[in-house]
């Protein structure tokens, strides 16, 4: 057998139990090892390189075992031949051997991409930022095979100081309280010391720092939990911009991700991190930044649209303040409906569920479903009573002239009367005179108070339409000598109101708000999640049988979340505190209406059930504004 110096290869002839092989051939191996194997492998697996020596009749044997030969020789041998043929075979082998491990390498490359897109996905798609920061630790530790892991994100006060808040921490082998804390970025301590420099740090053992490191390492957790770390890998988080944002501690590196570790197994169990998983984790790292910065961002932006939102609430209850808390009162209520349905099992409800980012779409309709009435004129979005402030200050003040007109009239007369009759006559039927001023000014003073009862937003009792109509007819002379009526006719026709305090073209306005909620919300470049805002905000005033406002739509066309907001909102209209139009009702009372409602085809009766038997309406019930 040849051996090629400082090597390892050797060459020599198959062995004669290895008949696939016809007699002659010689082998190119590593260290020989192929003569414990099935030949036919080694080969395969770039083990051994075959040469076969032919005969002098250059007659080649017949190959029945498919084993391939690398190369042929005829006889006579050239020895230059032969071991250039031999140099070609040990480079072909090791070529091989290289192009394996590349390949090994291209799949583990592959396989850690995908798995970092995999990561990324994961991390780009979750919302919540507590599961998100769980979600990057557990990664971190799953490509390092890590049994523990801590993260710490830099945080700065209203002061511009900066520290490391210790946020997240996991451990497989032993179970402990935690408690967030803030720690210095100095180089007291590991995760100080990485935020601070942005150097990697890696340790075989904690307990063994090199003296040339500035930090140090407390064993305080080891000590109370019977633990011992040994291994860590401390990286930076960096943002795009190059800012450190965290930084990713990571303990004892295990042989395989199911071990334990304790006291007792550590020293089997626990492994120095390898290089190669190291490139890996600061991707992960640098993904889970990027990931943290936009969670941060997606939550300015909703502590964004929730300040806008709230400050529109502001606005209308700005406008009105007799309806103030209401749109948050039918919001509570109507997500709380919500909840109930969603975990309602009966039939009508057994295939209806609201998603997280649903509810935040009620929540959000409810709190805007009245905005409209910005567009609506303030006078009539407050008025209490059938005639405007203004107007009955005007019938009063035109009454108190009238008043001071009637007694200079009849001033005059006993004026001319004297003038006419004489003293004696005069006095005579002074008497009578005083009392017709008294009857004429007690009737004016009536009418007056007959006004200010009519101006109540009361059902109008059947008769008063003619006494309205009597006092229509009463005029006066004004300042300018012409007479003129008690009563202008629109104000006959406000103080003819049956019912309420708006007449038909002030109640177009007040349902006119729907519309102008619809046409604002509309305007809103809503994410697709909660695009349907506009639709069941503008949809709370529709009634199931199509007589609602603004669309007259029938009970197929509204929303399930219109249908919630509507039994809310009439709850709430029914039983807040007492508004200047109306006195609030016991909570009974206003379930009572709801069901006359739900009888007469305008409701939801079935939601109605869900929102008694749940209660929901005691969510309001402590809430109620003073």
């Amino acid at each position: 057998m040849l051996t090629r110096a400082n090597s390892g290869w050797k060459i020599g002839p198959i062995p004669e139990e290895y008949d696939q092989i016809p007699a002659g051939a010689v082998a190119i191996a590593e260290g020989g090892g192929f003569f414990s194997a099935n030949l036919r492998d080694a080969v395969n697996a770039d083990l051994v390189r075959i040469i076969y020596l032919l005969g002098a009749d250059g007659i080649l044997p017949e190959m029945s075992s498919g084993i391939p030969i690398f190369a042929f020789l005829n006889e006579p041998f050239d020895v230059g031949v032969l071991c250039n043929l031999v140099e070609r075979a040990f480079e072909n082998l090791s070529l091989a051997r290289r192009q394996a491990e590349l390949q090994q390498e291209v799949e583990r490359a592959h396989r850690e991409i995908d798995q970092l897109n995999e990561i990324g996905i994961a991390l780009s798609t979750e919302r919540d930022r507590a599961a998100l920061l769980r979600l990057i630790l557990r990664k971190c530790r799953e490509i390092t095979q890590s049994d523990a892991g801590s993260l710490y994100l830099i945080e700065e006060n209203e002061r511009g100081e900066r520290s490391l808040r210790f946020i997240v921490t996991q451990n497989d082998s032993v179970e402990s309280a935690f408690s967030e804390t803030h720690l210095p970025i100095d180089s007291s301590s590991i995760a100080g010391y990485v935020a601070l420099t942005g150097m990697e740090v890696v340790l075989d053992d904690v307990y063994d720092i090199p003296s040339a490191l500035p930090f140090s390492f407390n064993r305080k957790y080891d000590d109370e939990n019977n633990y011992r770390c040994k291994s860590m890998l401390a990286v930076p988080m960096n943002n795009p911009q190059g800012e450190i944002t965290g930084v990713v501690q990571l303990i004892n590196s295990k042989r395989d991700m199911d071990l334990r570790v304790d006291l007792q197994t550590v020293a089997e169990v626990v492994v120095p991190f390898p290089d190669r998983c190291r490139p890996m984790l600061r991707s992960l790292a640098s993904q889970a930044a990027v990931a943290i910065e936009n969670n941060r961002l997606y939550e300015n932006i909703e502590n964004l649209f929730e300040g806008f939102v709230r400050a529109s609430v502001g606005a209308i209850e700005a406008r009105d303040p007799t309806t103030f808390g209401h749109s948050f009162r039918v919001a509570d209520l109507t997500v709380g409906l919500a909840q109930v349905v969603d975990r309602a099992d009966s039939p009508a409800f057994r295939n209806i569920s609201f998603s997280s980012t649903e509810m935040k779409e009620i929540r959000y309709a409810s709190l805007l479903h009245d905005f409209g009435k910005v567009g609506v004129r303030e006078e009539v979005l407050v008025k209490a009573k059938k005639l405007y402030p203004r107007q009955l200050d005007l019938i009063k003040q035109r009454f108190a002239y009238a008043r001071k007109a009637f007694e200079q009239e009849h001033s005059e007369r006993k004026l001319t009367y004297l003038l006419e009759k004489g003293r004696e006559e005069f006095l005579r039927r002074q008497t009578e005179f005083e009392r017709q001023l008294e009857t004429r000014l007690r009737e004016l003073d009536e009418f007056l108070e007959f006004i200010v009862r009519c101006n109540e937003p009361t059902v109008l009792i059947e008769g008063n339409f003619d006494r309205l109509a009597e006092l229509a007819a009463q005029h006066f002379t004004d300042a300018t000598g012409q007479r003129s009526p008690l009563l202008r006719p629109q104000e006959v026709k406000l103080l003819s109101i049956q019912k309420g305090s708006l007449d038909d073209e002030e109640r177009v306005q007040i349902q006119s708000h729907v519309t102008h909620t619809q046409s604002f919300l509309e305007q809103i470049p809503w994410t697709k999640e909660i695009k349907n805002i506009p639709a069941i905000a503008s949809a709370h005033h529709e009634k199931l049988d199509g007589t609602g406002y603004p669309r007259n739509l029938g009970a197929p066309e509204i929303p399930i979340q219109s249908k919630m907001m509507t039994i809310s909102d009439i709850y709430d209209a029914l039983s807040a505190t007492d508004r200047p139009y109306k006195r609030a009702v016991p909570w009974e009372r206003a379930l009572d209406i709801l069901y006359d409602e739900a009888k007469q085809g305008l409701i939801d009766g079935q939601l109605l059930q869900l929102f008694c038997d749940a209660e929901i309406f005691r969510l309001v019930l402590n809430s109620k504004p003073n």
